[in-house]
């Protein structure tokens, strides 16, 4: 089959950077001083064995992250950096991951590391033959298996433009074997650049023989992990790779076909039987090393790498005799891998031309990539020092490679921990979607964004999908119940009518015509705020009645927000957020205006910079609490009191920026859940029934929750939200955290939570 000269035709051009792409990247749990851990795999992620995300391999402390097939290397890399943020959040807090191939120090007694405790029996039974064959210490190497797959347009063109190969599954078998054989031919240049395992730790090599350390990968030599000498497999064509592995296991040389470990493994369906039938539908490479410097154990410019250079050994001619050209790569990267990581590769010559031949199919089939990567690859074959088994192994000479391991591990861990409200690789979304999807990846649960800028997720289990809108607008509440909610007259109507205290008001849709009622409200505690809008957004409250010109302002403000504004009874009390779920109160929250303390020395305007300081406050819902704003409202409700930004309070001295209690306005949140009675729980469950609603936030106004809820004017219903922010419950600024995003993942996924 001639490759290269498909290759180089002009329509493929928009299709040769596209990919599917998905990484397992193993590691090692350690304590905070880099010891392994005697503790269990973390119960928070649930059955490891069929969690799709987050698994053990060989060992109880051997972690195993494993994203998501994706279309694009920012997705897969925003998955991958997630993933790590749930492992990490989900072991204890003084463990981490260890970030080398290669383990730290193992226990004196090999049965002392202990095998994954699964629940398949079979599972563990392969596991303890891996141990009797190989040693338990040999299984402890962790490395990284990238999955990739040319995209389906690329290779449905190609096959359109020949005629040699008249099935599309033979033809993709045949891109994919040709890929391998030269993958396997030039591993050693891979190894050369991201090998990283120079030395190990004490005990991996207890009682066998061990190399001249340092080297430039002692996994990817013969004294890593690998199958014994004994267990040969062609590459020439699919039957005979099959009937070589099929042979193998009938000779004992293997338990299963699974325990056939290469470089590259060739993927098709579940079984290796599937290959026969429906041919490669990708391929795995196993030869990587984790990447000791980047927080994820691979870097975006690797993958970058992989892709061009998977791109390129298509391309690229193979030698006569098939086998000798795979066998002879073997054995280049058998001298790679054992090489000292600050000497030229004895291969220095050939890299050189390599990447002249890569240059120049970059160019001939403008691949903008080369620009700046394969320079600076490039330059590492000049400057053996800085690949990465150089500069890990300069770095471990100062002090220690468990030393320089520790470190590394620490900072990783530091970031992982910095933010917990937040769910890395996926910052741009509203911090409630972002708790969300960190409980779905934790729970075993499959997540795939569907739209991040309309924040909608599809959730997987098994045949079981249920879609998911900003966080907790799902299936459960039907279509009418959201819009009754985003019409407060209606809301206030059907509340009303069912026998719940509410207050009085009118709807106006001009401002002419608010202006024109006036006389109705000047003299008593009155609210102004838009229709339909949520977030407190455009609300004003005058306490003691308004001026005209004030009443005009805030009409304004409202205006802005919707083309319908309701002027309401101002409801003497505390305002109290009820989350319900399902007909149960699970959340309460006291929302306190936002405001500053004084302290007799700064104004209001540098009371609110330095309150805005808390890693907690942010803007645009990305954070647990909002930024204290200074606006027109805000200045609005500061003259109301005889303050202007530049006043100075006095020490202790509380001043109130706003009247709304909004967390979105820059409110404080404290959780009241376990102060409240049954009896306040009980009314706002009852009203969230009387709107149909599964999913409501419940705006009640109490004056003194200490006292009956039948008592007349005990409360008031001011608000009912149809999409509540529930990043405010879990992260409040005091009280105890609810994790409202759990409650309703088993809403939706009850088989979960059994």
């Amino acid at each position: 089959m001639e490759f290269k000269t498909l290759l180089a035709k002009q329509e493929l051009q928009p299709y040769l950077l596209k990919a599917r792409y998905g990484i397992e990247r193993e590691g090692q749990r350690v304590t905070l001083t880099g010891e392994l851990v005697d503790t269990p795999h973390p119960a928070r992620l649930g059955n490891r064995q069929y969690h799709p995300y987050i698994q053990t391999d060989f060992a109880e402390t051997q972690m195993e992250l494993i994203t998501p097939v994706a279309e694009s290397i920012p997705e897969l890399f925003q998955y991958l950096t997630g993933i790590h943020d749930v492992a990490y959040r989900s072991m204890d807090e003084n463990e981490m991951l260890w970030p080398l191939s290669m383990p730290p120090a193992l226990p004196e007694k090999e049965e002392d590391i202990l095998i994954a405790k699964l629940d398949a029996f079979e599972d563990v039974l392969y596991r303890r033959y891996l141990a009797k064959t190989y040693g338990r210490r040999k299984q402890m190497v962790s490395g990284i298996h990238f999955n990739f797959e040319f995209s389906d347009e690329l290779l449905q063109k190609m096959f359109s433009m020949q005629t040699e190969v008249l099935d599309y599954h033979q033809f993709k078998t045949e891109v994919y074997l040709k890929v391998t054989r030269n993958y396997l031919h030039y591993s050693w240049l891979v190894t050369y650049l991201f090998g990283a395992t120079p030395l190990s730790e004490a005990r991996y090599f207890e009682g066998c023989k061990r190399p001249k350390e340092p080297v430039r990968s002692i996994r990817n030599s013969s004294y890593g992990y690998k199958n014994h000498e004994d267990v040969k497999v062609s590459y020439c064509d699919m039957e005979t790779y099959l009937a070589d592995i099929t042979r193998m296991v009938e000779e004992g040389k293997l338990s299963e076909e699974k325990e056939f470990y290469s470089a590259v493994r060739l993927r098709g369906g579940k079984r290796m039987a599937d290959l026969a039938k429906d041919g490669i539908r990708y391929i795995e490479l196993r030869n990587l090393d984790l990447h000791p410097f980047a927080s994820c154990g691979i870097s975006v410019e690797q993958v970058e790498f992989l892709h061009f250079f998977l791109l390129f050994l298509l391309w690229q001619e193979e030698g006569p005799i098939l086998d000798e050209w795979v066998e002879s790569g073997l054995q280049k990267n058998e001298q790679v891998a054992l090489e000292h990581p600050l000497e030229k590769t004895k291969y220095a010559k050939e890299a050189h031309e390599l990447f002249d031949e890569m240059l120049a199919f970059a160019k001939e089939l403008e691949l903008p990539l080369t620009k700046d990567l394969l320079p600076k690859l490039f330059q590492a074959v000049k400057k053996p020092e800085e690949t990465l088994a150089a500069q890990l192994y300069l770095a471990s000479q100062k002090t220690s490679q468990k030393d320089v391991a520790v470190q590394i591990a620490l900072a990783n861990h530091r970031k992982r921990w910095a933010k917990p409200y937040q769910l890395a690789g996926f910052e741009a979304l509203e911090l409630s979607t972002q708790i969300l999807i960190f409980d779905a990846i934790q729970k075993g649960i499959g997540v795939e964004v569907l739209d991040p800028q309309d924040q909608f997720l599809q959730l997987t289990v098994g045949d079981h999908i249920e879609y998911v809108k900003n966080g907790n607008m799902t299936s459960k509440d039907n279509y009418i119940v959201p819009l009754l909610m985003e019409n407060k007259t209606v809301t206030k109507k059907v509340l009303g009518k069912a026998g719940f205290r509410v207050p009085r008001g009118r709807e106006f849709h001009r401002v002419e015509e608010a202006l024109a009622s006036y006389r109705e409200f000047e003299t008593q505690a009155f609210v102004v705020k838009p229709k339909s809008t949520n977030y407190g957004l455009g609300i004003s409250i005058f306490k003691e009645g308004a001026s005209l010109s004030d009443y005009q302002t805030a009409l304004e403000i409202a205006f802005k927000e919707d083309d319908a504004v309701l002027v309401e009874e101002f409801l003497v009390g505390t305002e109290y957020r009820f989350f319900v779920v399902d007909g149960q109160t699970k959340a309460i929250l006291l929302r306190v205006p936002a405001n500053v303390k004084g302290d007799g020395v700064h104004t209001i305007e540098e009371l609110v910079a330095q309150k805005n300081t808390d890693p907690l406050r942010g803007t645009h819902h990305l954070t647990p609490l909002e930024k204290i704003q200074l606006g027109e409202i805000e200045q609005l409700a500061l003259k109301e009191q005889g303050y202007q930004v530049h006043s100075v309070p006095k020490k202790d001295e509380v001043v109130y920026l706003r009247e709304n209690s909004n967390i979105s306005s820059g409110g404080d949140s404290i959780d009241m859940t376990d102060a409240f009675g049954q009896d306040y729980k009980e009314i706002a469950e009852s009203a969230v029934k009387a709107l149909g609603a599964v999913v409501c936030g419940i705006d009640l106004i109490i004056p003194d929750y200490t006292q009956p809820a039948d008592e007349p004017g005990a409360y008031g219903i001011i608000e009912a939200n149809f999409n509540p922010a529930m990043m405010i419950h879990t992260y409040p600024y005091q009280g105890q955290g609810r994790r409202l995003t759990m409650t309703i993942l088993e809403l939706l996924f009850p088989e979960m939570f059994v």
